[in-house]
């Protein structure tokens, strides 16, 4: 008999990914497709939850499923950029756009109305995390009062993975760590809705019903059966936001791992234990899985300030240009550079911070710059773990994942300057990975300790430049607070429409998938 399948799809902000994979973890297909974000207004950003998130979902679905034999198929999961939200019917069809995480920043009124109306510090004890541009229930408030006609019509909110759930079972479900991002609608302190809260903001609009991301929410349904090719009665897992899934799919998921995602932001999520307290410049939420929390921490840039770099110098392929910039030496020649180009997030969350490059002078060169920049973002990077250590300890084992791991030597800098080795697995595949782990746990194929990710190498820090490093570490946190004034009065002669995002949210955004 031909060995049990499992089907993960994750729709991303640019793209969404699928795979199908044996209960061991081996990939035997995968699919890709590409797809766009809408801006309607500055500070909007909006997707077709239909033609995106539901048509990729058919799309990679199909394309996976072809000349499989049905009875192969034992399990489905799905994951999504998120916290998202978009407003459905009784059918579970779309009222309007999907409004997308932090990078869409329109509901700053509501979060500055719930701060005052139930308390700051309040919120934060509760729900773990301080309210943001990345928090779900400002942007329902912004709905209920800006498109009163689809509010007045909603059956259900959905995020993006529970829409796909609910396309493909009819089940109302969210798993409790994507609604643990819902601030202020969940509450840590009892793992469940914060009913009271949520009546304030959603009035009497239902609750999902709260699961873990390998549970079963429901079957697939023989419409869509019809549109995907997935079996009728397939069991489909309630899934979760893609970032996490990210770090299941790699093995983070006991007390002390940690992702590090090398992206155009970099993105750190370390499990910590079940009775974590919230840290102000953190983003506290429960785990994947019962009995663990995570903390999370993420940058404005990082690939993004490196391909500015590369836009600088006149698009060089960045593997000549990385190249030039491994061969410079540690500490770039006298340059220290904050990597704020586009304001910070944690732990600073200061949207009018300013990229700083300190000790420029008439020999410094482009390899220079890319190397000073991959210094300042590995040092922004060991200040995001220094507050996380303060809180949850050091992590006890660091696994890197990313597109950035491919761009020279950004990722042994890293690994220089927080002197921490990093684990590269040895499939890298990303969320849809993890979705196929939690569909194999759900269908009961493995359990959350079977053999899954394996690691193909480690980076390992450089003790020698450890001293150098640990100097310009300390300059790099001096640099932010001598120049703080400064940058911010000058961001104040930038003219509207150049450019410059003054955004006050801005900083608490997330960056993509997730509060990744």
């Amino acid at each position: 008999m031909a060995e049990p399948l499992i089907l993960g799809i994750d729709v991303g902000t640019a793209s969404s990914k699928g795979v199908l994979a044996t209960p061991d973890g081996t990939v035997v297909a995968s699919a890709q497709r590409p797809h766009e974000v809408e801006q309607p207004l500055p500070g909007q950003f909006e997707q077709d939850a239909d033609a995106i998130w539901w048509g990729d979902t058919v799309w990679l679905a199909r394309k996976l499923l072809a000349g499989i034999t049905a009875r192969r198929l034992c399990g489905v999961c799905v994951s999504g950029l998120g916290p998202s939200v978009v407003l459905c019917d009784a059918a579970q069809r779309p009222l309007r756009p999907a409004i997308l995480y932090g990078i869409d920043t329109r509901a700053q009124a509501e979060i500055d109305e719930l701060d005052a109306l139930l308390g700051r510090d309040t919120i934060l004890a509760r729900g773990g995390s301080a309210l943001s541009s990345q928090a779900l229930g400002p942007k329902l408030l912004w709905l209920r009062r800006n498109d009163p006609d689809a509010w007045e019509r909603m059956a259900r909110w959905h995020t993006t993975s529970s829409f796909l759930v609910a396309r493909l079972t009819g089940e109302s479900v969210l798993d409790h760590h994507s609604a643990s991002q819902c601030d202020p609608l969940y509450d840590l302190t009892t793992g469940g809705w914060a009913a009271d809260w949520y009546g304030r903001i959603c009035g009497d609009v239902a609750l999902p019903r709260l699961l873990w991301p390998h549970e079963v929410a429901g079957s697939v349904t023989a419409d869509a059966a019809r549109e995907t090719s997935i079996p009728v009665g397939t069991p489909v897992m309630a899934g979760t936001i893609d970032a996490w899934a990210e770090a299941f799919s790699v093995g983070v998921q006991e007390q002390g791992d940690l992702m590090l995602m090398y992206g155009s932001t970099m993105f750190l999520v370390q499990v910590a234990a079940p009775d974590a307290k919230p840290h102000p410049t953190l983003w506290l939420t429960e785990g994947v899985a019962p009995g663990r929390r995570t903390y999370s921490a993420g940058m404005a840039t990082s690939g993004s300030l490196t391909e500015w770099v590369r836009r600088l110098t006149g698009y060089l392929p960045i593997a000549e240009l990385a190249s030039e910039a491994g061969a410079v030496a540690a500490g770039s020649d006298g340059l220290v550079l904050l990597p704020y180009f586009a304001g910070e997030r944690s732990p600073l969350f200061d949207p009018c911070a300013g990229g700083v490059i300190a000790g420029l002078n008439l020999g410094h060169t482009r390899a220079h710059m890319l190397r000073a920049a991959y210094e300042g973002i590995a040092c922004a990077t060991r200040h995001n773990l220094d507050v996380i250590a303060e809180v949850a300890g050091p992590p006890s084992r660091v696994v890197a994942v990313g597109g950035g791991l491919r761009s020279g030597p950004w990722a042994q800098i890293v690994s220089d300057v927080t002197q921490l080795p990093q684990e590269i697995p040895a499939n890298a595949t990303g969320a849809s990975y993890g979705d196929a782990r939690f569909a194999a746990i759900g269908a009961g194929l493995i359990t959350g300790t079977s053999p899954w990710a394996s690691v193909a190498g480690v980076i390992e820090p450089n003790p020698e430049v450890a001293p150098l490093y640990e100097r310009l570490y300390e300059l790099y946190r001096e640099l932010y607070p001598a120049t703080e004034d400064i940058v911010h009065a000058a961001r104040l002669l930038a003219q509207p429409g150049e450019g410059v995002n003054l955004d006050r949210s801005f900083a608490t955004t997330a960056g993509g998938g997730g509060r990744g």
